[in-house]
């Protein structure tokens, strides 16, 4: 019965693992379409600095 939970577990946590990666990586795809629509967006330069679409 103890390798059949253990076994339980293991897929449990491998089905947890591939999960959260997956979600992870369609929010790193919508960060890079921001970051990248960022660069379109931006305003003109004043001053003769760089400009920058973030605050931070």
């Amino acid at each position: 019965m103890v390798p059949l939970l253990l076994v339980l577990l293991l897929v449990l946590i491998l089905f947890g693992v591939g999960f959260a990666a997956h979600v992870l990586w369609w929010i790193a795809l919508v960060v890079l379409a921001v970051w990248l629509l960022g660069f379109l967006f931006r305003g003109p330069v004043t001053g003769g600095g760089r400009s920058r679409w973030y605050r931070w």
